[in-house]
């Protein structure tokens, strides 16, 4: 249980690395994209890498990881965007203005990335964390699972209450004071 919370949370971490340098690199409008308050996660991303380690092991070779990964990492993007607009009204991101999208939540072009960013987490990273997960201390793990349920409650009270996701930046919220 522990190997699948360290891997929801790198890949998390992962998400929030590869979002800022997106946001960077295309001199985007939002340049703080998160999806919790203090930490710096992207859960779409780590929900999104461990439902693709949950496929039976064929569909994370080469060359159906390109095609699973596409496949199930949208779904997730789609479901979580979905959860997020039903039950806090916020989006985090909005695809309307790009060919080939669905409501807004998905899209063709960042469909295709997923499949080929997917096999590349899967074949450079995953290795690494099956190796390096099982050194972590039981204690350490509780820590993290405690902070991160600290941390995930807090920010979707705040965005039940404020529909605000620029809000999830501590700058922002200095400011409020």
């Amino acid at each position: 249980m522990a190997a699948w919370f360290w891997t929801f949370l790198f890949y998390s971490f992962g998400g929030y690395l590869l979002e800022k340098g997106f946001a960077r690199a295309t001199q985007a409008d939002n340049q703080t994209r998160k999806g919790l308050l203090l930490l710096p996660l992207c859960p779409v991303y780590g929900l999104a890498l461990t439902a693709v380690l949950a496929l039976p092991l064929p569909w994370r070779r080469f060359p159906w990881v390109l095609l699973s990964g596409a496949v199930v990492t949208t779904a997730v993007e789609y479901g979580y965007h979905w959860a997020c607009d039903r039950f806090l009204a916020v989006r985090f991101w909005d695809y309307s203005g790009l060919r080939g999208n669905l409501q807004g939540r998905i899209c063709l072009p960042f469909t295709l990335a997923w499949g080929a960013l997917t096999a590349a987490a899967l074949w450079l990273f995953q290795p690494l964390l099956e190796r390096l997960i099982p050194l972590i201390p039981p204690p350490l793990t509780f820590a993290a699972v405690l902070i991160f349920t600290a941390d995930a409650v807090c920010s979707i009270r705040y965005l039940a209450l404020t529909h605000d996701v620029g809000g999830l930046r501590l700058r922002s919220l200095r400011r409020e004071k």
